[in-house]
Formats: C-alpha cells, structure tokens, sequence
C-alpha cells in the first residue's frame, strides 16, 4: 500500500516527492524480536495516520479530520480495516491511491488540507465538458432485478434528486483529478489552474478561494524548495518500531528563585498530583534537583502502586537555593535513565523551571541527538526561552503557568502529561480545575458532572496558600462523603472515590480560613468501561508563535470516540505573562474561525493582546442533558463514493453503504471537561491603545431562496474585529455569473441594504430583497455575495456564493466532469513524519504507521512532529 502510494504520489506532484522512511509502532503486548526497536518521538497520540474500526459500522469511507485553514495541516487521516486490507476497493479505489489523494495534502503529501470531493450527482449542476464518463441515475433494486432511470431535476433547488448517482464507466482515458475520482485507474493528476471548473464549488473551492487542488500544493513553501528529481524514487525504507514502558524523569528547579510567589510549594502540589493521579502504572519514574547544579533524588522506580507512588512523593525538593543551571539538570536525567537503559530513545524528560540560563543553548544538540521528549513547565515569566527550542525538536509539549495561584495552572499542565501511547481509557481525565481568591469565611462553591463514560479512579484535590480550608462534598444522593487525606506541609488535601464513582451531579463547598486565601480544586477520573469510550476533550491554537498583528485561533474539539459532539458550552481561558484573564466563547457554527459546522470543533479568533511574552490556554467545556448530541454525519472531507460501475452498457452496482441522515444525531447525558491547551509566544504587541487593524471575518455560510419575485438571504453575522463586536454595515452584490461576482465583485450590481441593521457577531441574520434587472442575457441564476465594512473602513473577503435558480435547466445525464477539488489542501510537506494507527479486535490491537517524505534535492532542518490535539 505505502510503497505503491510512495510511486503514485511521486508522479502525481510532478517528481518532487515521495515516502522516505516508515516506521510501524507495535503494541506493548506483542512478543518481542530483535528486528523491535524503541520509538524516539513517534506515538499514537500523533498519530498522522490512523486505521481504526468506522465510526457508524458499515461506513468505511476514508476521510480527513482537518478543521483549520487551507494551507495548513489536518490532524490525521482515518482508513479503517476493510479499507487498508483491500475489500472496499470497488467503492473507494485502490489504497495507494487514497493515500496520495483525499485526506492527503501533497507535500506533507498524506496531510494536507486537501478535502475530499463528494461525487454525488445530485450536488453538480449542467455542465457540457468533456472528461470522466458516466451515467447520472437512480439506481433501483427489487427482487432480483435493477433498473435505472434518469435523474430528476428538483423543481425549486434545480438540483438533481437526493437519490441521485453518479455511476463512472469503468474504463476511462481521462487524467484529472486525484481529488474528485481517485478510484479511476486512469486518474493520477491533480486538476490545475488550466482544468479546474470554478463553477462548480465544492468544499476546497469554499475554504481556498476558488483555487484548483495543484495551486494550493505548488504555493506551499516546501513546494518551492523542491526541484524535479530525474531519477526514479527509491522504495521506502520501513522500520518496526515497539512501544514499550513509559520512562518520565521529573527534573525540578530548586535554585533560590524558586522561594518567590510560593513557587516551590506550588510546584511540589502539581508534582505530587501528576505522582498520584496522573501517571499509569507500569510507569518508570526517576526524579532530578537542579539549582547551579543538578543531583539525582531518584533512579528509576516502576510505579505497581503506592508504595512507589510514596517514594518518589518523599524525594521532592523542601528548600529552594542556589542558581539555575538547565543543562546539568538533563544531564543528570540522561544518567537516570542510562542506569536501566543503554539509550533515552523514547524517554520523557518534564522540566520545570522558573528562571533564565544563559547556558542553557549549550546542550541543545546534545537533546536532539538524544532521542528523548523534553516536555517543557515554565513557571513565572521568567523561564527560560532556550528550552522552547528544545520541547519543540524533541516532539514535547510547552506549558506555562504564571504566579496566579488560582488559575491553577500549574496543576493543569502536570494533568496534561499523561502518556501518548496509553489507551484512552487508561488515562485520567480533568473533569474540573478551578479556584478563586476569598477573604476569611468566603466560599468556594461548585459542582461537577460525573457522567456515565467516566467514574473509575475518581480524585477530588484541593490545595490552598495559608490555613486549611473546611471541605464539603455531596454525592448525587446527598450523602456526605468521608474525610480527605490531608498533606499539612504541601497545603493539599485529596480524596480517592473507592470503585466507580455515582453519576450525576456532585456538590462542593470550600470556605476559606485565612484573610487572604487563594483555594483550588481539581477533579479527575478514568474511563468507568475500557468498551465505551469516554467523552474527551482537548484544545489547542493553531500555532505556537505569533507576531502582533497576526491573529490566533483557538480550537476545542469534543469526542467519544471519534465521534463529534455537539451543543456543548465551551469557554476558552486565555492568560497573558502577567495574569492578565481573557475569555471566550468558542463556536461550531462554521462561521468566523469555524471552519465546518457541528464538527464536534469549536473555534474563535483571539486577537487581544496584552502583552508581549507567553500565554497560556485552558478550556472548560458543560454539556447538559437536552442540548448534546452525537452528531453521526458523514464526514464532509470524505473519499468519493462510487456506487457502482457502468460496464458494457450495465451498471454493476456496489455493495450499498449504511444510509444514514444527514441530519442524524443521538442524545447524550451531562458532563463537564476541562483541558489545557498548551503555551504559545506572542511578540511585536505594542505599548498603549492597540490600533484597529482586524477586518470583519469572511461570511462563509451564506445561503439563498426565493419566493416569486422576491430573494431572502441568510447568513452569520461577523464582528467588527473578524468574529468579535458589530460591523458597520453589509455590501450586498448580484450577478448573473458566478464568475464575474467573484472576480469583479465591485462591478457587480448592489442591493440597497440601507434598512439592513448589522446584529452582533455570530448571531443569524436575515434579508429579503427583488434582484431587480441583471445586464447578463441569458442568465438562468442569480448569484448573491457580501462583503462587511467596519467602523474603521476595513472590509472583509468576498463571502461564498450564494445562488438562485431563474429558471429549471434542462436535465443533464452526464457527470459534472469538471472534476470540483475537495477541499482545502495543506501545505503539508513540511512535515517529516507520518503517522498510522491501527486499532483493531482482541488479535490486532494497534499499529502506528510513520512515514517520512523526501523532499527532493534540498536539505531542510527537521521541523517538529506534529503536536496537534
């Protein structure tokens, strides 16, 4: 499959690219050989390639999970088993081909944001062209015999019946596109500027403005570092690689700035909380102080219980003296984990440190050779920048936590280490993190939602600054539970709930003891049923740097499973250098920063800078009980779908998939999930008043029907400052060519909209209007598009396209074969490794694909492995 794809991907982006390296993670359960080595940052949790049962049973269609911009990198590609073992050929095409089309961006060729075609008949309009050659019917079977009749045409849309197909010929001499009919053995090009049909919108078109598959893929920077290669690619080289124990060593800053802000004792409470809460058992563990010089306090222990749990806990640092010597610390972890193994290929190392070291570039080589992950806490704004460097080559994650000790940030970033390579349902999960500032005899009040998918190894935290808090917690029945287990010394007191803990709603009350007191509480718990998939959540933004004014995005996506959750409430937290506190309410409505509508994604730009220095991003995320739903939708950016093939003449129709509604979606219970999203680094934010440099947010949903004379439009409204405020005003424009609308839309005819009162941002808006004459002849739809104007003048992007047909064109039998690209591609070469996840039954439990693409006749430095959710 990977070498057959390796050739064709090859060809299709003109020999520039192809498979490299690729490595198979195995299962910590299979036996080992000699031909098993250790994996250095690969990991299921990065998986860029994932083969896993369907979501729906029955529904094997390859698909992309992206939801950012066109250009950048989806978050993996989803085969399942039938498909990767060759028995969904007739419907989807052949493997290799998936894998250099669909989900995959040429470049990172396999990841892009290219988004799969739907090859539905009913979705393309009259089109005379030639090209990929069919039959447009509708396909009906009773008894033992099938007859197919011609499309109909709907009488108000103008599009072709729901029941609909698109049935190819088998035998083809047309070339384009990979994207729209990859399963076409004469396919096996991208469609280009020259052959791309920008009348016929699909999802790429939306989300790229219009460009082909082949203008995406050559604007990409790894594109234009490439040359054409001569020769013949070399087959790719394959490596097994086995997961095996989790090694961590924790090394912790105990220099003299560490007895500032209670910084010791707070990093001591978050450590103690990862010992006992977070990592699995089975773990290895090792532990290192560091000040200007750096000790080991523990080798090596594998965690079976508590006891070893208690031993690493006795061997945290109690005083805080001395400087900062960053690369001692490492070292010192390298020998840790050298005395039980002879290399650190693999191994974590989480540090922690408050403070600058000038020294600290002096070992950065040194841990990229290593092959261990260097997960990265800074803790004040303060810490040290050279270890970003190194976080992000080793493939580790960068968190930061400011002197806000109800914030509770340091806690949540030793929450969010748990293992990549560990089942879900092994991992301990933050369903609560909050705290407050209180005077004497004030509360902290609250409750969180233990719901059904959760509730084993169930964990109540609560810490305080000063004096002990009194401490109530209420089960859903009411019952008082028993007394926590006090730590006087680290000012915390914890609770384990014995067996499954009841679900339902459970009730906290915490009332402060000192003047002033800050109290926090934290509350984990596990998978209650390694069968069910526990609802998870997970956040990030969509990059790790940016320059003021470049706006971020920030994303949430909810799952059971692989499957989306939707009409849940989710607020993002976003903290500056300093604490300073912004936040926001993230989205699924496909406008403004959401990219697809009820993906199970929440999404919304963050453009209010405060400061220069690091962020940090935490989100907390209520269902309740008659909003959440299981959305159970095809995924739009899916593989095309080929119903059947017409031979001689004859359809031969494939096996039908699952019919399932659109529309479908399955109640789901209350819960609450909080996550932590990483740090990013912010720069260029000037001192005083920010100017007004954010354009209203492009309208991407904007829809159109008639009622005789008379057209009413719908839409998103956006912000003045892209999804954030009001707009000024709408400019509304017609024509009666969709291409002239796009290309010269300040030509076209304009809609007076001086009724027409701007809503706020992200509320639906609604305008009914008589189009008037158009100057087309001829013309058998009118076409709708607007942009938004904002108080300082700034305008948006021309939204999507709107139409309305004049009159019922003439049905049309055959396909709309200007080939409509699927969707946003990436600029994905950029990435070195590839990633595949096999999760199967009780024989095949996980396989991890990684594959490395060459880029041809150009060194690059080796980027980081993707960090996505």
């Amino acid at each position: 499959m990977v070498t057959a794809a390796s050739t064709y991907l090859f060809e299709a982006t003109e020999k520039r690219f192809y498979f490299k390296n690729v490595s198979i993670l195995i299962p910590e359960s299979w036996k080992n050989i000699t031909q098993y080595k250790r994996p250095k940052q690969e990991s299921y949790k990065h998986a860029d390639v994932i083969v896993a049962p369907p979501t729906v049973p029955g529904r094997d269609e390859p698909y992309t999970k992206q939801f950012t911009k066109c250009g950048e990198k989806a978050e993996y590609i989803h085969f399942t088993p039938d498909f990767v073992l060759g028995k969904k050929q007739n419907e989807f095409g052949p493997s290799d081909c998936l894998c250099t089309s669909g989900p995959i961006s040429a470049g990172a060729c396999l990841m892009s944001t290219i988004m799969m075609s739907l090859s539905t008949a009913r979705s393309q309009r009259k089109l005379k062209r030639q090209g990929i050659t069919g039959i447009n019917g509708v396909n009906k079977c009773q008894g033992g015999s099938c007859a197919t009749r011609p499309c109909r045409t709907d009488a108000n849309t103008k599009l072709y019946e729901k029941d609909c197909q698109f049935f190819p010929d088998k035998y083809q001499i047309e070339k384009t596109s990979i994207m729209f009919m990859q399963g076409i053995d004469s396919v096996a090009e991208f469609c280009n500027e020259k052959n791309h049909n920008r009348e016929a919108p699909s999802l790429q078109n939306k989300k790229c403005d219009s460009r082909s598959t082949w203008e995406v893929i050559s604007s990409s920077e790894d594109f234009n570092i490439t040359e054409v290669m001569v020769a013949p690619p070399p087959a790719p080289v394959f490596s097994l690689l086995k997961i095996s124990e989790r090694i961590v060593c924790l090394v912790l800053d105990k220099s003299g700035s560490m007895s500032n802000f209670n910084r010791l004792n707070r990093m001591n409470q978050a450590a103690k909380y990862f010992l006992m809460q977070i990592v699995e058992n089975g773990s290895w563990v090792g532990m290192v102080h560091f000040d200007n010089t750096a000790s080991i306090r523990s080798d090596l222990i594998q965690i079976t219980g508590s006891n070893e749990r208690d031993k690493l806990l006795g061997s945290l640092p109690t005083t805080a003296t001395g400087g900062t010597s960053i690369c001692s610390g490492i070292r010192r972890a390298f020998e840790v984990i050298r005395k039980l193994y002879s290399h650190t290929d693999g191994s974590e190392i989480v540090l922690l440190t408050d403070g600058e070291d000038n020294t600290a570039g002096a070992c950065v080589d040194e841990v990229k050779q290593s092959g261990a992950i260097i997960h990265f806490i800074a803790l004040g704004p303060s810490a040290d920048k050279a270890v970003i460097e190194m976080s992000t080559a080793t493939g580790g994650v960068h968190f930061y936590a400011t002197d806000e000790a109800e914030n509770n940030g340091l806690i949540d970033a030793f929450g969010a280490l748990a293992s990549g390579n560990t089942d879900i349902s092994q991992q301990s999960l933050q369903l609560e993190s909050k705290g407050l500032k209180l005077n004497s005899n004030e509360w902290l009040n609250g409750t969180v939602i233990i719901d059904s998918t959760v509730g084993k190894d169930t964990f109540f935290l609560v810490t305080w600054v000063q004096q002990r808090p009194d401490i109530s917690l209420l089960d859903p029945n009411g019952t008082l539970m028993g007394s926590f287990t006090v730590d006087a010394v680290s000012k915390m007191a914890h609770l384990s709930i014995p067996g499954t803990a009841k679900v339902g709603v459970w009730t906290y009350s915490l009332q402060a003891k000192a003047n002033p007191e800050t109290l926090t509480i934290t509350v984990n718990s596990r998978a209650a049923n390694s069968a069910v998939p526990p609802i998870t959540v997970n956040a990030k933004m969509n990059k790790d740097t940016s320059s003021f004014p470049s706006p971020m995005i920030v994303y949430a996506e909810i799952l059971q499973g692989y499957i989306p959750i939707l009409g849940a409430g989710v607020t993002a937290f976003i903290e500056s250098n300093t604490g300073k506190r912004e936040v926001l309410e993230l989205l699924d409505n496909g406008a403004g920063a959401d990219s697809i509508k009820n993906d199970g994604v929440y999404s919304r730009y963050f453009t209010a800078y405060s400061e220069n220095g690091r962020y940090s991003l935490k989100v907390r995320a209520l269902g309740g009980a008659s909003a959440v739903t299981r959305n159970l939708r095809h995924p739009l950016n899916r593989a095309a779908y080929i119903p059947g093939w017409v031979v001689n003449g004859k359809i031969e129709e494939n096996p039908p998939r699952p019919e399932i509604d659109e529309n479908t979606q399955t109640n789901l219970e209350s819960f609450t999930r909080t996550a932590i999203g990483g740090a990013f680094v912010v720069s260029n934010v000037p001192n005083g008043p920010l100017p007004d440099l954010y354009p209203p947010s492009q309208i991407t949903d904007l829809e159109a029907t008639s009622d005789e004379d008379e057209i009413r439009i719908t839409w998103t409204a956006p912000g003045d400052d892209f999804d954030v405020g009001t707009v000024e005003q709408y400019i509304i424009r017609i024509s009666g060519s969709l291409l002239d609308l796009r290309d010269n839309f300040d030509d076209a005819l304009q809609i007076n909209t001086s009724a027409l009162l701007p809503s706020e941002a992200n509320t639906k808006e609604s305008f009914a209007f008589k189009p008037g004459n158009l100057s087309e002849e001829n013309a058998t739809h009118i076409f709708i598009a607007i942009r938004s104007v904002d108080k300082s003048n700034l305008t948006s992007k021309v939204s999507n396209i709107a139409q309305v047909a004049l009159f019922t064109p003439e049905a049309d039998y055959t396909p709309d074969d200007s080939h409509p690209d699927p969707g946003p591609a990436k600029s994905g070469v950029s990435i070195s490794t590839l990633v595949l996840i096999v999760v199967g039954s009780v024989v095949i439990v996980s396989l991890i694909l990684s594959v490395t693409i060459c880029i041809l006749n150009k060194n690059r430095n080796t980027r980081r492995p993707r960090t996505g959710f």
